[in-house]
């Protein structure tokens, strides 16, 4: 029963890890890229439409992998294969 509680633990030290740096990293990364955005809408601004349509995709794959990290986690708290391999 002790090394359920350890998994357990562990588990939920792992899943706030996964989300924490998720987070920080798609914050991150979509503050450098809108403000090189900016930069270059402000230096060029013809060519604003098309740096905006990419931004807005790149976006998007960032958010995305953020929210893979988090599918992964919500794996770990409700269905974690670990606790399978200890009780059975």
């Amino acid at each position: 029963m002790e090394a359920i509680a350890i998994v357990q633990g562990y588990t939920a030290l792992g899943i706030g890890i996964i989300i924490g740096l998720g987070a920080i990293g798609a914050c991150i990364g979509i503050g450098i890229m809108g403000s090189k955005f900016l930069e270059s809408s402000a230096r060029q601004p013809e060519l604003t439409p098309m740096l905006q349509g990419s931004m807005f995709l790149l976006a998007g794959l960032i958010d995305a992998a953020f929210l893979i990290g988090v599918g992964l986690a919500m794996l770990f708290a409700f269905a974690n294969p670990l606790l399978s391999k200890l009780s059975g």
